[in-house]
């Protein structure tokens, strides 16, 4: 497991290099350098096989946390305890000594985890096939590309079985079939118990491979849940213009969350059949509607009302807005009402969705966003794989 306990760190900012000297001397009676808190009391714990997501913006201090996790860097309060031996793929580059070629690096990296030359032999195929870079084992890592980099270094981490791997966003350079290789392993390790801490701005990759996820904000754990409610929140922030209206930002029942500025405010969400009858459950390509009332508090020009589909894994499967359909509503005075209706065909695979509704303003900050707002069932007599049923015809002729 992975324990960080009121981990801190502070970093010392100058002007200019001369200002470094100045402060040593014992004649300059003031300091010569801004603090800057890159984490402030941070403090989870990971268990044994978790996955756990860290999302936030740039400079939130993602990576440094792990870093320190890692072991790269030392807090300046606080500790880290990691039961167990900790692989790292971090910031591209780190880690290859670009003179060195592929094979030189594995194999120092092996050594560098702990595993004896008998050891890195036994797994050295592997990690050659999982990589797939060819002759460029043997070239110089200067020479490699960043996809090609990547594949070698996540091969090597994964492959030197740690307890606990680390991963920073590496893998947004990979390509979509590496990726896809990279999605089916995270799977693998997972069934293995590995202890997983991944840094990510892909939401969706969040949701899918956390079993739980933290929200980092100015060096601060702002929020940490389950995967759907951490996005959720991180989504809210960056739609929001300015502070949430009072009665505005909150929990709405189980697992949704409510974000926007008061200029509008959602009244009401209603899903609807064929037959015009409200309902939670719809078949397989079936017309359906989904009717979204609000009210508004301020006068508001071109205001947008859209809706997102998810799936159970929170997964967003389809959006659309009145923006989008080229529907522009024109303006509306404190105390108007306005009710949207999006008909379309349901092409959804079996399942359970939640649906999500928005008003917005024209540039696309949240009036009123409600996460999660209902939830209906698809029922279909057919099992397809994916989350959407095309609907495909087939003809065919012996040859």
């Amino acid at each position: 497991m992975v324990l960080v306990q009121n981990v801190s760190k502070l970093y010392h900012l100058y002007r200019r290099p001369s200002d470094r000297i100045l402060e040593l001397m014992p004649f300059i009676g003031h300091k010569r350098h801004e603090e800057f808190w890159a984490l402030k009391d941070v403090s989870f714990s990971v268990e044994r096989g978790e996955i756990l997501g860290v999302v936030g913006p740039n400079g939130s201090g993602k990576s440094t946390l792990l870093q320190i996790i890692s072991g790269i860097l030392s807090p300046t309060r606080g500790r880290v305890l990691a039961g167990g031996r900790v692989a790292a793929l971090l910031e591209l580059g780190a880690g290859f000594n670009p003179d060195f070629t592929g094979r030189e690096n594995v194999r120092l990296n092996g050594e560098i985890m702990g595993l004896s030359r008998a050891e890195i032999d036994q797994v050295f195929p592997k990690i050659e096939e999982f990589a797939e870079i060819g002759p460029f084992l043997d070239r110089p890592v200067r020479e490699y590309s960043s996809g090609m980099y990547v594949r070698l270094a996540f091969s090597t981490a994964i492959h030197v079985e740690p307890e606990i791997l680390i991963v920073d966003e590496a893998l947004a350079v990979g390509d979509a079939i590496f990726a896809n290789r990279c999605m089916q392993k995270f799977e693998e390790l997972r069934s293995r118990k590995m202890t997983i801490l991944f840094v990510s701005h892909d939401l969706g990759l969040v949701k899918r491979l956390s079993d739980r996820a933290v929200l980092m904000l100015n060096g601060k754990v702002a929020v940490e849940g389950s995967p759907k409610d951490v996005v959720n929140r991180y989504v809210g922030l960056v739609h929001e213009r300015r502070p949430a209206a009072d009665g505005v930002d909150g929990r709405l029942g189980s697992g949704t969350f409510r974000h926007g500025d008061g200029a509008s405010r959602i009244a009401g969400v209603t899903l609807v059949n064929s037959s015009g009858e409200r309902t939670a459950g719809v078949r397989a390509g079936e017309c359906v509607s989904i009717l979204i009332r609000g009210r508004f508090h301020e006068r508001v020009q071109e205001p947008v009302v859209g809706l997102l589909i998810r799936n159970r894994l929170g997964i967003d499967v389809y959006g659309t807005n009145t923006r989008i359909e080229q529907q522009d509503l024109g303006t509306f005075e404190a105390g108007d009402e306005i009710e949207v209706k999006f008909t379309f065909e349901c092409l959804l695979a079996r399942g359970e969705y939640t649906l999500t509704v928005a008003t917005q303003h024209a540039d696309g900050a949240s009036q009123d966003w409600v996460d999660d707002v209902l939830d209906f069932t698809v029922v279909d007599a057919k099992d397809i794989a994916g989350v959407v049923n095309l609907r495909a015809s087939i003809s065919w002729t012996k040859i």
